[in-house]
């Protein structure tokens, strides 16, 4: 067994190997008997070494040898080149003038800062990752229990039309019973009469054979057949079986049953919060889990049959609903171009802006006609009409709430409405100095919520990008790069997020699209040939989609790693 790392002997020199350790170097970070400390100087004198009691091993510094003067140890650090620094380069001209500070007091700082980050990762960080995994558990539990409730539902509707079907089938066969008796009944009346007429023939026959037997002559005389009466048979009855036609068995029976909605997964990462309070969005945001490419991509290119387009939307990763100069909305393939499914507005006219709600329905507005309307199974409901206002944008949030950016029939003020289904709930309009946050006017603008709440306006008569927090203050304002792709002053039409909580808009005098943070940061443009863009709209995957205005098309760009 070896003495120095046993655990049933003490701790020796790491000289000697046998002796006590009773001091340490806490230069060389050795373990010395009193006796042997003399032969540890010895053994290097170019280094000072600092000798102290074992039990106060660690107490004096080991400063870091300098990089540019050797056997020199540095004692100060250079906080504007960020490296550690000996007398030697004090005295030299390389840090002249640069602020420095006492190595010792930037290491106290680096060890508050590991401590304090040490405590959150214990006490906040952690902890909060245990809750929610025991909170996605949970979510697993309920969900088996609510898929378990689903089926037992479609279970117990499926033994309703059962006994529905059993009802049917017991009546249709009861009514068949009927029919049947009815019609035995009369073909049995019609038999009694016919033997009844066979008696009264045979009867007949009969008293021929007597008198044709008979010389009384009186008694021939006397006989009278109505053989005539005979002659008319009777009517010949045909019963008619009445025909089952069993109903058709096909697509629409499932319709007729129940369907299922489609279900969703939804990632929202700021759906929790540490166990203590945290800053806020404003103070600080989370690193980007995905990078901006260097050059972006166009992936794939969609014709749309419209004369001027104006908006595009997703309806999934596959699939993309478009509106434009017409009537009619329009589902498209993404992957193949095709045409999936039309929609015509109730009205006739043609639709401002469109969403898709968070269960996968069309919302669309109808400025004209002071609406906002919802396709459900290919029929259109209104779910909102305005008096003194007209609607021009729209956007499903994340919670299902509809927010609908309108302005006043005098043209004079711009408000933001949140609606949950027809019910107003909330409204912004002014910010805390009672300014109004939007410019006024009809001009387009569009909306959109962020990952972190946060409400977006594109408002181009302000040339600005107005967001404001899910309470309705005022975060900022981001008026535009100088300078933009064309040099033209910032143009700002359709508006869309993604994943990282980027703000997207489209420039369409520019013929780009600018990329801000949350914070309203510039990150850079996307160009990829772009031709007065307006409508935008992300995928779960974080592509973007942009609807060109005059060609006709709608563009899949990859901009994120």
């Amino acid at each position: 067994m070896d003495p120095r790392t046993s655990a049933q002997d003490v701790m020796r020199c790491d000289l000697c190997e046998t002796a006590v350790v009773q001091m340490h170097c806490d230069t060389c970070l050795v373990n010395l008997c009193k006796a042997c400390v003399g032969e540890h100087f010895s053994a290097d004198l170019s280094k000072p070494h600092a000798i102290v009691d074992f039990n106060d091993r660690k107490s004096t510094p080991l400063y870091p040898g300098c990089k540019f003067h050797n056997k020199q140890q540095c004692t100060m650090y250079c906080n504007q080149c960020g490296i550690s620094v000996c007398t030697k380069c004090l005295a030299s001209d390389q840090h002249l003038g640069h602020k420095l500070s006492e190595i010792l007091q930037v290491v106290d700082e680096k060890k508050e800062k590991i401590l304090k980050e040490q405590t959150e990762l214990n006490e906040i960080i952690y902890p909060t990752y245990q809750d929610i995994a025991s909170d996605v558990q949970n979510r697993m539990s309920q969900l088996e229990k609510e898929y378990g409730d689903l089926s037992t539902a479609i279970t117990k509707h499926g033994e309703d039309w059962h006994r529905e079907i059993d009802k049917l089938v017991q009546k249709l066969k009861a009514e068949v019973d009927e029919m049947k008796n009815t019609q035995l009944q009369t073909l049995q009346k019609h038999l009694d009469e016919i033997n009844k007429t066979m008696s009264d023939i045979k009867d007949e026959i009969h008293s021929i054979d007597l008198t044709e037997d008979s010389n009384n002559i009186s008694k021939l005389f006397s006989i009278t057949i109505n053989v005539e009466r005979y002659r008319n048979l009777p009517q010949k009855i045909l019963p008619s079986l009445p025909k089952f036609v069993p109903g058709r068995i096909n697509e629409e029976l499932g319709k007729i049953f129940g369907t299922l909605s489609p279900s969703t997964l939804t990632l929202d990462k700021h759906g929790y919060s540490m166990k203590t309070i945290q800053k806020s969005p404003e103070a600080g945001s989370s690193p980007p889990v995905k990078q901006l490419l260097d050059e972006p991509e166009t992936v794939t290119t969609i014709d749309i049959g419209y004369v001027y387009l104006y908006n595009v939307t997703c309806l999934s990763d596959e699939e993309i609903w478009t509106s434009g100069d017409g009537k009619t909305m329009k589902l498209y393939s993404i992957n193949q171009g095709s045409l999936l499914k039309s929609i015509t507005t109730k009205s006739g006219n043609s639709p401002y802006d469109i969403a898709v709600t968070k269960i996968g329905d069309l919302v669309y507005i109808d400025n004209s006609d002071r609406t906002l309307n919802i396709v459900k199974n290919a029929k259109i409901e209104e779910v909102i009409r305005l008096q003194n206002w007209k609607p021009q944008g729209v956007c499903s949030t994340s919670s299902g709430d509809l927010l609908v950016i309108m302005y006043s029939n005098d043209n004079i003020q711009t408000k933001v409405v949140r609606y949950s289904g027809s019910t107003e709930k909330q409204t912004i309009q002014f910010d805390d100095q009672g300014k109004p946050l939007y410019s006024s006017g009809g001009n387009f603008k569009y909306i959109t919520e962020n990952k972190n709440l946060d409400i977006c306006v594109s408002d181009n008569i302000a040339r600005a990008i107005v967001v404001v927090n899910q309470a309705g203050k005022l975060r900022f304002r981001y008026t535009g790069h100088t300078p933009a792709q064309k040099n033209k002053p910032f143009s700002p039409r359709g508006i869309t997020t993604d994943s990282q909580s980027h703000i997207l808009t489209a420039d369409d005098y520019n013929d780009c699209v600018h990329i801000i943070d949350q914070e309203g940061q510039f990150l850079r443009y996307i160009d990829c040939g772009l031709s007065v863009p307006r409508g935008l709209c992300t995928d779960t995957n974080d592509n973007l989609f942009v609807a060109q205005f005059r060609k006709q098309e709608v563009k899949k760009i990859k901009y994120l790693q």
